[in-house]
């Protein structure tokens, strides 16, 4: 079994799915792929079938039977990878915004002793390129927010691009992390920090999507806000020795 799986969640990539999954399985790195599929109309779901197929033991699809959000797809990966005991898990886009080349690199990152691996726009080499200024803008002003009401540490707190130690993992409660969508990699990150996890983060070039419709509306924008001001009540009722239990809204 794969020391790494790659966890891929797709909807409507059928342009991008099968040449991602080409790439990866030719890095010089032992890693299996997990596709999580949300019912996809577009035939995603079909291609990812296919392909696991032709790699068996390498490609593994789980089938959703709709959007049901990004954050449940990285979590339906996660319980995935621990089941067949990865000892990494590595969630990436499906449309090539994040350079599969630098999987080793993050590997390496974390057998430097990081548990969680960042590939990020905003350290020194970092840079997102072919994206619109209101974009760029977004992206900016979303990690300054959360990075100083939450405490982070991490420059690109919104990435989606990482690599999970299983122990980080294992660890987790994910069945009480409350949000979905992107705002879930938000959580996820404070949550890690939260319990002492180290944290590292490597410098990608990030690209905007060449092909396929963006996922990221404006309600996803208004869930990442709505997250972060819930997340700092908490840190806040934390630090004042409060049980922020009540606070259990899904973001």
């Amino acid at each position: 079994m794969a020391e790494t799986h790659v966890i891929v969640p797709t909807y409507n990539e059928k342009e991008n799915l099968e040449p991602l999954v080409t790439r990866l399985l030719a890095l010089p790195v032992s890693l299996g792929v997990i596709v999580v599929d949300d019912g996809s109309p577009d035939g995603t779901g079909e291609i990812a079938d296919r392909l696991a197929a032709e790699n068996p033991g390498r490609v593994q699809v789980i089938h959703r039977a709709g959007k049901l959000g990004l954050g449940t797809a990285y979590i339906a990966g996660f319980r995935r990878a621990m089941e067949d005991r990865a000892d990494f898990a590595i969630t990436m886009d499906a449309d090539f915004s994040h350079p599969p080349e630098k999987i080793p690199e993050l590997l390496a990152k974390a057998a430097q002793g990081y548990d969680l691996v960042i590939g990020s726009r905003y350290v020194p080499g970092g840079k997102a390129v072919e994206c619109t200024l209101p974009r760029k803008m977004l992206s900016w002003g979303a990690n300054a927010f959360a990075r100083i009401l939450l405490g982070l540490k991490a420059h690109d707190t919104t990435a989606g691009f990482r690599c999970y130690r299983r122990e980080v993992l294992e660890s987790s409660a994910l069945d009480q992390i409350f949000s979905n969508g992107y705002s879930f990699l938000m959580e996820m990150l404070y949550l890690v920090q939260r319990a002492g996890w180290r944290v590292g983060e490597v410098p990608i070039v990030f690209h905007n999507r060449q092909q396929g419709v963006s996922k990221i509306s404006r309600n996803e924008v208004y869930k990442a806000l709505y997250t972060v001001l819930r997340l700092f009540r908490r840190r806040l009722l934390r630090h004042s020795a409060v049980d922020p239990a009540s606070d259990r809204r899904s973001g």
